[in-house]
């Protein structure tokens, strides 16, 4: 440790999807920064995809494996959330950071400028940045292309040897005999598939879909997903746009098809309370997709009846303090679109 920068905490941010050498050269310099390192651990909470396909705590276990005891016990972990706003996101990694380290009146952010991706290293001017000159390029997506195209993962792995540390390969080989990685394979290929579709696209396609958030007497309409991608996983009833129907159609068109809600149209527009537009370009695997989100409030005593139909395997009636417990089994940004509309967070 380089006692001469007076640092009291060194934060290093990432997603670590896995943890790769790139991560390792950064991990080390926050070491040399100061005697204390949190490391932050961005898209947590999520369900498990082809682009995070581990959880938090998954890659908590990774980094320590790649570190000696010492080092160990000089490194603490925060996991936070995709906000998909970036200011709600600077102020939820600042606040866990403080609150993990309240005496801390110096703190060093640990970065790389490696492309535009890396412009949240901007969003901390409160604190100093030590940002590394040069490191080894390496792609975590191209990892993860080779983990999930594996016909052999010892051969596939000694492709990308120079890449990761050796327990980390450890680790990989094993994670790849669990029962979620069959699922993942299967919805790489999907999604593979899918985008291979649009190619031919003389532009990078932009799809527009609609969803439905449906209150009443305190419960939330979900769906769960029947199919790939996400299949398993709940979500708001929704779907994409049809040519010839305007946004608020297609809404109720696509409530209608998947869960048989037993309200007339015209309770629905009377129940309207606000519209939202998601439109990060990263929510959505299958590609640029924006949404439009619709709110109803019933405003009953009673739970409509509904009944599963199209590509949902399941429709259901949840109460509204029980979604946050359910954060890692969303679909996409769903559980934030729920955020928004139904302040679940808002006490964080």
């Amino acid at each position: 440790m380089n006692s001469s920068t007076q640092i009291d905490v060194a934060v290093l941010i990432g997603r670590f999807q896995p943890f790769h050498n790139g991560h390792a050269t950064l991990l080390q310099l926050a070491l040399e920064t100061a005697e204390e390192v949190v490391i932050v651990l961005g898209s947590s909470f999520h369900a498990r995809s082809t682009k995070n396909p581990f959880t938090w705590q998954e890659r908590a276990d990774m980094i320590r494996a790649t570190l000696s005891q010492s080092e160990r016990d000089r490194i603490s972990f925060v996991a936070v959330r995709d906000y998909y706003d970036d200011a709600r996101w600077a102020r939820a990694v600042r606040a866990k950071v403080e609150h993990l380290c309240p005496y801390a009146k110096r703190v060093a952010l640990i970065g790389h400028f490696k492309d535009a991706s890396s412009y949240y290293l901007n969003r901390f001017p409160q604190w100093q940045l030590v940002a590394a000159e040069q490191l080894l390029a390496i792609d975590a997506t191209i990892i993860r292309k080779v983990l999930f195209e594996a016909e052999d993962m010892r051969v596939s792995l000694d492709v990308i040897t120079h890449y990761l540390p050796a327990s980390i390969r450890q680790y990989l080989k094993a994670w790849s005999i669990l029962p979620q990685y069959a699922d993942l394979v299967r919805e790489h290929a999907q999604l593979q598939a899918y985008q291979a579709a649009w190619k031919p696209a003389p532009y990078p396609p932009i799809f527009s879909t609609v969803d439905a958030v449906v209150k009443a007497a305190d419960h939330v309409l979900l769906v769960q997903r029947g199919g790939f991608p996400g299949k398993g996983l709940w979500a708001i009833p929704g779907g994409f746009l049809d040519q010839n129907e305007r946004l608020f159609q297609g809404a109720i068109r696509e409530l209608f098809e998947e869960t048989n809600l037993a309200v007339l149209s015209t309770t629905l527009e009377n129940a309207l309370q606000d519209v939202k537009v998601f439109d990060h370009p990263g929510r959505s695997l299958r590609g640029r997709t924006i949404t439009h989100a619709h709110f109803f409030d019933l405003q009953t005593d009673h739970l409509p009846d509904i009944r599963a139909a199209d590509d949902a395997a399941q429709a259901a009636w949840v109460s509204i303090d029980k979604i946050t417990a359910m954060e890692e089994a969303f679909f996409d940004d769903h559980f934030h679109i729920l955020d928004q509309f139904l302040m679940l967070t808002a006490d964080e």
